[in-house]
């Protein structure tokens, strides 16, 4: 039997309180370790202690990557949502291009949000100080995108940005300018 099997199997079995104990345990099966051998045997296997002794890690579901993946792309798509929802103030297209419009000094996070969104058919974003261009592969993406983020602005009452009130938005001359 090896070692860390070995320790596996007496963790299991009982509570084991110290190495010393686990030393000792181990001799009785015939399986000699030394405490630095055990420290590292201890590290490698990810075992953890508390009040009742030495005890294995629970088992992690193999789906938990492929989960957190997930919820990570869907918690950086609701942020690029509710950036644009609160900040674009309008939305052209010009050939493969996606034209954003944001007040001054907001459209780098808007774009640093679409960038990790990874939304299909953005190939990459360009950002002022008030504009945001993205490129797409296809004319039928850039409408599609153009689709997308209208919806989304369009689903606040007003025609400003949602954190600004009609008195504090751009003029319509400082927005062509």
């Amino acid at each position: 039997m090896r070692r860390r099997e070995a320790i596996r199997q007496l963790i299991q079995e009982r509570p084991v309180r110290s190495q010393k104990e686990l030393e000792r345990l181990l001799r009785s099966r015939g399986v000699a370790a030394a405490q630095p051998t055990l420290s590292r045997d201890i590290r490698e296997l990810g075992l953890v202690k508390g009040a009742a002794g030495y005890a294995a890690p629970a088992p992690v579901p193999e789906t938990a990557p492929v989960a957190a993946a997930a919820s990570i792309a869907h918690r950086r798509l609701e942020n690029a949502d509710r950036l644009v929802y609160d900040f674009v103030l309008s939305v052209e297209i010009a050939g493969t291009l996606v034209v954003l419009r944001t007040p001054p000094a907001d459209a780098q996070p808007v774009a640093l949000a679409i960038d990790g969104a990874t939304l299909e058919g953005v190939v990459g974003t360009i950002a002022g100080d008030d504009t945001i261009f993205l490129a797409s592969r296809s004319a039928a993406d850039a409408a599609a995108l153009a689709r997308r983020f209208r919806q989304a602005i369009g689903a606040r009452t007003g025609a400003g940005p949602a954190r600004f009130s009609q008195r504090r938005r751009p003029s319509a001359r400082a927005r062509r300018a």
